[in-house]
């Protein structure tokens, strides 16, 4: 989980229904509404634009890496989000949005808080001629990835329980083997995991992160307690009970609502979920700061990777229809960095400690994701045609 200014997120149930069902579609070709972002906050170039397809292109003219969000009618809600905007760097953020009032939303920097500023969707005029080869793609594209995050959760559901037996009952060495390759079911789909906004922070929040006063729970912590620390204080058997409950509580709710009948996808979401896996990448676990304690983070990157792959094999035959070029350069881009992370490992056989890479190692890996993002950064437009 990355540290981020808060706003609860956007449960991806009947309430994206509702917000982004009966959308037009945008004819390719649409105006982007131009976002300039400074270290003081963000300036769009309109403030209201028709339903369908939207994009917001987010130019960052500050001094720091920046994330803009589109909020629902009650300013909090995340409706989609793109994040890890570098200085001098643009990234469009596609969504389908219904007529109605949003915000939209800049970090301004790590300790600022951002405010909402109004934005309207108005209804949309004339006939918009709907492409149905591209609609047929684009629902099953929806259902083949539910599918996967589905299956999934029921495997971290399964390898949670396993690893608390262990943690509760003091086996460290079974825990810390059993830890890295059970997160890595929340890691291949943590977009979808996060857009929980209650159930993200309880299970997978970093001790760098926590809000003064806040309680500390989940993966992380407890983590610190099997790889710990100088003059680190261990928990008790009634702490780490305590921890493990809640885990698996919170493991069995993200479980129950992902199996909910109304939980689905819009294509867009799929997309950008593929990006943000890869900002996962480049924010926390290219750079060591997930996995602080046990160093697991190509685990973490791998599970990442292969989450945001899935994304866009599902998309890919809708992208097609746009830009088969596109996910030729994707194909490769993921191949690339596959070959490059398979020196150091791989899920079954584990990977080397984030310790043990190079700087040059490191360095080149950035290289290759930061490739890979700015491709997959176009996948969302290719598949709805935006």
């Amino acid at each position: 989980m990355n540290a981020r200014f808060a706003l609860p997120s956007l449960v991806l149930t009947g309430a994206v229904i509702a917000l982004a069902g009966c959308v037009p579609n945008t004819p390719a070709g649409a105006d982007a509404v131009a976002v300039t972002a400074t270290d003081e906050g963000c300036t769009l170039s309109a403030v209201e634009a028709p339903a369908g397809t939207l994009v917001f292109s987010v130019s960052n003219e500050g001094s720091s890496a920046t994330e803009f969000y589109l909020l629902a009618s009650d300013g909090s809600s995340i409706v989609s989000e793109v994040e890890n905007i570098g200085p001098g760097l643009t990234r469009d953020l596609t969504v389908q949005v219904a007529a109605g009032d949003y915000f939209t939303s800049c970090r301004e920097s790590d300790t600022a808080d951002a405010v909402p500023a109004a934005f309207t969707v108005t209804e949309a005029t004339g006939e918009v001629e709907v492409d149905e080869e591209r609609q047929a793609l684009l629902d099953q594209a929806a259902a083949t990835y539910k599918a996967y995050v589905q299956q999934e959760v029921a495997a971290l559901v399964t390898a949670t329980d396993e690893f608390v037996a262990a943690f509760v009952a003091g086996d460290d060495d079974a825990a810390r083997d059993i830890y890295a390759s059970a997160r890595s079911h929340w890691e291949a789909i943590e977009p979808v995991a996060e857009s929980f906004g209650d159930l993200d922070p309880s299970m997978d929040l970093r001790e760098a992160d926590l809000a003064e006063g806040e309680e500390w729970t989940g993966w992380h912590a407890m983590e610190k307690d099997l790889w710990q620390p100088a003059d680190y204080t261990p928990l008790t058997v009634d702490e780490r009970t305590a921890l493990a409950e809640r885990l698996v509580a919170d493991t069995a709710e993200l479980s129950t609502r992902v199996n909910a009948d109304d939980f689905t996808f819009e294509a867009f979401q799929i997309g950008n979920g593929a990006k943000e896996l890869l900002d996962e990448v480049a924010t926390g676990k290219i750079t060591g700061e997930e996995e602080i304690w046990s160093g697991t983070d190509l685990w973490d990157f791998r599970a990442n990777l292969d989450g945001a792959h899935e994304a866009f094999i599902v998309l890919k035959p809708a992208a097609d229809l746009t830009d088969t070029d596109l996910s030729t350069e994707i194909e490769e881009r993921f191949a690339a960095l596959d070959a490059e992370l398979a020196q150091y490992g791989s899920l079954e056989a584990g990977f080397l400690t984030y310790s043990e890479l190079t700087e040059d190692q490191v360095l080149e890996l950035s290289r290759l994701v930061e490739a890979l993002s700015e491709s997959l950064s176009q996948l969302t437009a290719a598949a709805v045609a935006a």
